[in-house]
C-alpha cells in the first residue's frame, strides 16, 4: 500500500514536470524564425536542455550528468542572453527531485542559482538599464526569484504527508496486531482451561465407567455443559469480532464521501465512540447505509451528522444538502427498511424526510437495556 501511494506521488510529480514544459516556446520567441547561425545555435541548445531535462526526470544512470547539462544551458542562456525563463526548470525539478536530502545539501544549489540570476540582472542591467528598471521585468521576475523555495517547500510537504500517511498505516497495523493478541490471550485463558477440564472430565468418565457407572452421567452432564458454555463463548468472540464501533465506519466512508466530493462534518462524535457497543453496532450500520445512499442518490455537496443524547435516549442526525427527496433511498433488507428494523428492534424510532436543506435521517434508540 505504501510502495502505491509513493508511485502514486511520484507519477504525479512526473507529470508536472512535463507540464512545465508549455514555457520553453517564451525561450524559443526570440530566435524564430532563425535568420543567423546563431539563432540555430540557440535553438539547438534548447533542443538539447529539453533532451537533458526529460533524461534528469526519466533514467537514473544519465541523471547526473544530464542535470548539469540542463543547469550549465539555463545558466548560458541567462547570462549571455538574459533569458530568464529556462531556469524555472532546474528550479522546480531539482529541489522536488532531492527533497530526500537533508534541506542544507540543496543551499549550495540555492546559492549558484541567485549568483547567477543576479549577475544575468547586471549583465542586462549594463546592456538595457531602462527597460530592467521597468516594474513589468520584476513582475515577470517574481516567478524565477520565489521558484526554488517554494518547490522545496512544496516537495518536503509532500514527503511529510507521505511519511504520516505511513505512520498512519504502521498505527493501523499495531492495533490490529494488539486485537489478535488479545483474542489469542482470550481463547487461550477461557477455551483452553475449559476444554482441558472437558479433557479431564472424559477421562474421569472412562474410569468410573468400569467401576463406578451410575456417576458416569453426572460427569457426562457437566461435559456438555462446559461444551454448551464453550460454544456460546466462540459465538461472543465471533459477535464482537464483527461488531463495528461508529469512528470504524466514518474512517472508511470519510474517504468514500471524498471520493465522491462530498464534505463530512460530525457533531460530538468523540462522545458517540463511548456510547454501548449495541447500540455503536446498530448506529454504525445505520451510518454505512445513509452514507452509501446520499453517495449514490443524492447529488449531495455535504453531509453532517450529529449525535447527542438524553437522559433517556440516544440519538443521530444524519442531514444532507442533496435533491431533498426521501425516495432516493434504496428499499429491501439493506435499504430503509432495514435501517429502521435494526432501530426498531433496540426499541428506538427511525424517520426519514426532505426538508429546506436535503435529506434529514433521524434515530432515537432508548437507554434502557442491558449495555445501557
Amino acid at each position: 500500500m505504501a510502495e502505491k501511494s509513493r508511485r502514486s506521488t511520484t507519477h504525479t510529480n512526473r507529470i508536472w514536470d512535463y507540464i512545465w514544459l508549455v514555457f520553453v516556446p517564451y525561450s524559443l520567441t526570440d530566435y524564430l524564425p532563425p535568420k543567423t547561425l546563431s539563432d540555430y545555435g540557440w535553438l539547438t541548445a534548447i533542443g538539447v536542455f529539453i533532451l537533458a531535462y526529460v533524461t534528469a526526470n526519466e533514467t537514473k544512470r544519465w541523471r547526473a550528468p544530464a542535470i548539469v547539462l540542463e543547469v550549465g544551458i539555463t545558466f548560458v542562456f541567462a547570462l549571455w542572453q538574459q533569458n530568464f525563463y529556462l531556469m524555472i526548470f532546474p528550479a522546480w525539478q531539482l529541489p522536488y527531485m532531492f527533497s530526500y536530502y537533508p534541506q542544507r545539501k540543496l543551499y549550495p544549489f540555492f546559492g549558484l542559482y541567485y549568483a547567477v540570476l543576479a549577475a544575468a540582472l547586471f549583465v542586462a542591467w549594463l546592456k538595457y538599464p531602462r527597460e530592467v528598471m521597468s516594474p513589468w521585468v520584476w513582475m515577470g521576475l517574481f516567478f524565477p526569484l520565489i521558484s526554488p523555495w517554494f518547490s522545496n517547500y512544496m516537495a518536503r510537504s509532500s514527503m511529510q504527508d507521505r511519511a504520516m500517511a505511513q505512520t498512519n498505516r504502521r498505527l493501523e497495523a499495531v492495533v490490529r496486531r494488539g486485537e489478535r493478541e488479545r483474542i489469542a490471550r482470550d481463547l487461550h485463558d477461557t477455551l483452553g482451561q475449559s476444554f482441558s477440564m472437558i479433557t479431564i472430565k472424559t477421562q474421569l468418565a472412562e474410569k468410573l465407567l468400569e467401576k463406578k457407572p451410575d456417576q458416569v452421567a453426572a460427569e457426562l452432564k457437566d461435559i456438555e455443559a462446559t461444551s454448551r458454555a464453550n460454544l456460546q463463548l466462540v459465538r461472543q468472540i465471533v459477535n464482537d469480532l464483527h461488531q463495528q464501533s461508529i469512528s470504524d465506519v466514518l474512517l472508511a466512508q470519510e474517504e468514500n464521501l471524498a471520493a465522491a466530493s462530498i464534505h463530512l462534518d460530525t457533531e460530538d462524535e468523540e462522545d458517540a465512540n463511548s456510547w454501548p457497543t449495541a447500540i455503536q453496532n446498530t448506529i454504525s450500520a445505520v451510518l454505512q447505509e445513509c452514507v452509501t445512499n446520499v453517495i449514490r442518490h443524492s447529488h449531495a455537496h455535504a453531509l453532517a451528522i450529529t449525535f447527542s443524547k438524553t437522559a433517556a435516549v440516544y440519538a443521530v442526525q444524519i442531514q444532507d444538502d442533496g435533491v431533498g427527496s426521501a425516495s432516493y433511498t434504496r428499499q429491501g433488507a439493506n435499504g430503509v427498511s432495514g435501517m429502521a428494523q435494526r432501530i426498531q428492534d433496540l426499541g428506538g424510532t427511525f424517520t426519514i424526510a426532505a426538508n429546506r436543506i436535503g435529506t434529514i435521517v433521524t434515530c432515537t434508540i432508548p437507554k434502557e437495556g442491558p449495555d445501557a
